[in-house]
């Protein structure tokens, strides 16, 4: 995938990487769990708590405390090994789920790694490991990693950021509504 051109650079400042003790306490989410909601199974909106570990144990992201994640089961719109994970549970239940690189974001692709002329990024941004938004040649917009800086160039990295790293999730089904 190439780069055509970087929209206005926009740095991105996610929860990846906060750690654990600079969130809020956890506290309740504002969800009544519904006792007769079933299992997680297809078709089903999923309200999800997690706190998302490397293989190390170094937290990566936590929503404890702030709204969960909602989601449709079985619609694609969380990573493959998660979802397998949740499978059959039910509200209230607590999991660890471990997610390899193939069920998660991928191995790194080395063709996701893209050349661009120095000046085509802004100076301010010009940091190794800045975080951009790009511009695929057919207009979609993609996050980037500047990955080196170069004399002439810079070298971004199109890969998503857990690319190739195994995940650690340990969730806990907050509510369930059927299909």
């Amino acid at each position: 995938m190439l780069v055509a051109g970087l929209a206005a650079a926009t740095l991105t400042a996610g929860s990846i990487g906060r750690a654990a003790d600079e969130r809020e306490p956890a506290g309740p989410t504002g969800v009544e769990p519904a006792a007769d909601a079933g299992a997680v199974r297809p078709g089903a909106v999923v309200h999800l708590e997690f706190v998302l570990r490397d293989a190390s144990g170094a937290v990566l992201d936590d929503n404890r405390g702030r709204p969960p994640l909602v989601f449709t089961f079985g619609q694609g719109e969380v990573i493959p090994g998660l979802e397998r994970g949740l499978t059959g549970m039910t509200v209230g239940e607590e999991r660890r789920i471990t997610v390899p690189p193939e069920d998660g974001y991928g191995a790194v692709d080395p063709e996701a790694i893209s050349e661009v002329p120095v000046d085509r990024v802004p100076p301010e941004a010009r940091v190794v490991g800045a975080r951009l938004v790009g511009q695929t040649r057919s207009g979609r917009e993609v996050p980037v990693r500047i990955r080196e800086i170069k004399d002439e160039s810079v070298v971004l990295d199109l890969n998503h950021p857990l690319a190739g790293r195994t995940l650690v999730f340990d969730v806990r089904i907050i509510l369930i509504e059927p299909p």
